[in-house]
């Protein structure tokens, strides 16, 4: 997967949240990807490799 993402985008990940919502925004890029659920608020990182796994689309890019 190429690396279309940057930091403010929405990204819609495989499998829910706890909170039920696959909604999550990119507060940091770099090795790690630092993600905020815009449902609860929970952050999380996932280093690059997981996150591209992961990833299911990027919903809205902010330019």
């Amino acid at each position: 997967m190429q690396n279309n993402y940057k930091l403010n985008d929405k990204v819609i990940m495989k499998k829910p949240h706890a909170c039920q919502s696959n909604l999550w925004e990119i507060t940091r890029v770099g090795v790690d990807i630092k993600l905020k659920c815009l449902n609860c608020g929970r952050e999380i990182m996932l280093d690059r490799l997981e996150f591209e796994k992961k990833l299911k689309k990027v919903v809205s890019d902010n330019a």
